[in-house]
């Protein structure tokens, strides 16, 4: 027996959970825009050195190319970063909608049983009546349908005779 608070407390965890996961996904968003920080400072870095490089200095040619690949790097780590929290937030959403779902079924089940529970007998009676009727009228239907189909093939076979039987009469005429 699951009561209310049971309930309450369930979806109060849930709760939590997403905002968690909301929290997280605020700090992940920091994290990159620190990401994107440090990429604006090396893209100026690497300005300043390729300044150098322009002007003729060889002696700097080496740091202008490290930074270049720094810059790389800080690139592919901030894609690598947000194409992982981008997957990362997908699977948390799809999680998130998955339990509440889930919940949900099983709060609607828990409502049913509960509201069986606290109904009389004539109330209960009537809805296995219902229930019952619902399935002979299947069973009705899926005769009709039999029958319909048959009715249908004993007028074909009717038909083709009736055919016949003008044209043997036809024939007889003739004759």
């Amino acid at each position: 027996v699951v009561t209310r608070d049971d309930v309450e407390k369930s979806l109060k965890e849930v709760w939590q959970y997403i905002k968690d996961k909301e929290q997280l996904l605020k700090d992940l968003h920091s994290q990159i825009e620190e990401t994107e920080q440090r990429f604006s400072v090396k893209q100026a870095e690497r300005d300043y050195w390729l300044e150098y490089k322009n002007v003729g200095s060889k002696m700097l040619a080496n740091k202008i190319m490290n930074l270049e690949k720094d810059i790389k790097q800080v690139k592919d780590d901030h894609h690598r970063a947000t194409e992982y929290y981008r997957n990362v937030l997908k699977a948390t959403k799809e999680e998130n909608d998955r339990l509440f779902e889930m919940h949900m079924k099983l709060c609607k089940e828990q409502a049913l049983e509960n509201a069986m529970r606290y109904l009389d007998k004539n109330s209960r009676r009537e809805i296995e009546e219902n229930e019952w009727l619902k399935e002979e009228v299947k069973v009705y239907q899926k005769e009709v349908s039999d029958l319909k189909a048959s009715i249908h093939l004993l007028e074909e076979e009717n038909v083709s005779l009736v055919a016949k039987l003008i044209d043997s009469r036809l024939r007889n005429l003739r004759v």
